[in-house]
This record gives C-alpha cells, sequence and structure tokens, in this order.
C-alpha cells in the first residue's frame, strides 16, 4: 500500500471515530410544548397557559401568572434536569399562583424524560409521570 493510500485510510477510520463519538441530537432542542396533564389533582393544567420552550440549552415559557427561565439538560439517554429556574414576580389570582407553585415544583423535580409524536413526558425520580405536553404548533 502506497503513502497516500495509507494516509487516506488513517483518515477515514479517525473520522469514523470521531463520528461515532459526537452527542447524539437532542430531541428536545428547538422545541415549544403547552403543559395538558400533570400529578396535581386538585386543578386543570389547561385553566391556565403554562409552557415550555427550550433552545441553545435553555428552557423559557409561561408558568401560569409569570415568566420563567433557566438552563436544562437533555440526556445521555432520557436523563433531565433543568438548573434553578427564574422567574417575574408578577402576582395573580390564587388558583393560578397555586398552579404556577405547582408546576415549578415539578419541573425542578423532573429527572427524566421521554418524547413519543407530539407528546413530552416528564418524570420524577421515582419514574413516576409528572408532566405532560403537546407540541405547540408555534
Amino acid at each position: 500500500m502506497n503513502h497516500l493510500a495509507t494516509l487516506l485510510m488513517t483518515f477515514a477510520l479517525i473520522m469514523m471515530t470521531l463520528t461515532g463519538c459526537l452527542p447524539a441530537s437532542n430531541p428536545l432542542e428547538g422545541t415549544e410544548w403547552t403543559l395538558t396533564e400533570w400529578t396535581v389533582s386538585s386543578s386543570d393544567p389547561a385553566a391556565f397557559t403554562i409552557t415550555v420552550a427550550f433552545a441553545d440549552g435553555q428552557l423559557s415559557g409561561s408558568s401560569g401568572v409569570n415568566r420563567y427561565g433557566g438552563t436544562y439538560q437533555a440526556g445521555p439517554g432520557d436523563r433531565f434536569s433543568v438548573s434553578p429556574l427564574t422567574s417575574t414576580l408578577m402576582g395573580g389570582p390564587e388558583p393560578a399562583m397555586r398552579a404556577e407553585s405547582a408546576y415549578l415544583t415539578l419541573l425542578s423535580q423532573a429527572t427524566s424524560y421521554q418524547v413519543a409524536g407530539s407528546r413530552l413526558t416528564l418524570f420524577d425520580a421515582n419514574g413516576n409521570e409528572s408532566l405532560i405536553f403537546a407540541r405547540s404548533d408555534r
């Protein structure tokens, strides 16, 4: 084998190795969701506008009354976590404020996720469904 062929084979092997080491794509990146179900039985999430959007390692949305944001990690596998969240500090009706508090708590406790079609489910540390979203068409 001549020098050029050896060099090309070495380059190809390096490229295949590097390609195999790249992180898997993140199915949440660039998506927007609206909360449709949750484990809080005392209120219907459809009565509030609760959303989440994922972009550039950040999440943001409406938590019912306020806007919130922070960073998130999805993966490896189905692992999910959020940084401590920041939020605006507006007041609102008591039911909306309770819903907002419950949502932000459940979001911060999420440890795994699953995307199935147009549905995003976040799970707590025990593997229980906690928040269920439908993909938004924005």
